[in-house]
C-alpha cells in the first residue's frame, strides 16, 4: 500500500485551511485518513502551520511520500531537513500574540477616569437658530407695533 502525506481541504469557499493527514494514495482528496499530523492555515497573516514533528519524521521514515504542498510546509517547519540531516532552514514567522482584552479595558478606564466629570466643554448647539431669531424679531416687531399704538 503506497502512504501519501496529503492536504485535507476543509473550511468555506473563499477560506480554506487544511489538515495535514497520512493515507492511503488511493483515497480521494477529503476521504478517509490514517492520521492527521498537522495544521494548515494559508489565510492566516502570518500563516499558521503546527505539525507533530514527531509523527512526521515517523512516516517519513516507514516510507511514506508527502506531495508538493506538503513537502513546501515541511521544508518551512524544518521536518524535511531534518530527516534528510540537512542544514535546518531559518525560524518561520510568528503571529504576534495579541493583547489581553481584559488589560485593554482597565488601561482604557483609568484613561478615562482622568477626564472632566462635568458639562461638556462645548456647549450644545441649539436646534433651530434660524426659527429663534425669527421669534425674537417678531416680537420685537410686536413689541415696537404696540409702543407706537399707544403713542398714538
Amino acid at each position: 500500500m503506497a502512504v501519501k502525506i496529503k492536504l485535507k481541504r476543509l473550511g468555506k469557499i473563499r477560506s480554506p485551511h487544511y489538515r495535514i493527514i497520512v493515507a492511503d494514495s488511493r483515497t480521494r482528496r477529503d476521504g478517509r485518513a490514517i492520521e492527521e499530523i498537522g495544521l494548515y492555515h494559508p489565510v492566516q497573516n502570518p500563516s499558521r502551520i503546527e505539525v507533530d514533528s514527531e509523527r512526521v519524521q515517523y512516516w517519513l521514515g516507514v516510507g511514506a511520500q508527502p506531495t508538493e504542498p506538503v513537502a513546501a510546509i515541511l521544508k518551512v517547519t524544518g521536518d524535511w531537513q531534518k530527516f534528510k540531516g540537512l542544514p535546518a532552514p531559518e525560524p518561520m514567522k510568528v503571529a504576534e500574540p495579541k493583547a489581553d482584552k481584559k488589560a485593554l479595558f482597565e488601561a482604557a478606564a483609568k484613561q478615562s477616569a482622568n477626564e472632566p466629570k462635568g458639562e461638556a466643554i462645548t456647549p450644545k448647539a441649539k436646534k433651530s437658530d434660524k426659527g429663534e431669531k425669527k421669534a425674537d424679531e417678531a416680537k420685537a416687531e410686536s413689541a415696537d407695533a404696540a409702543t407706537e399704538s399707544t403713542e398714538a
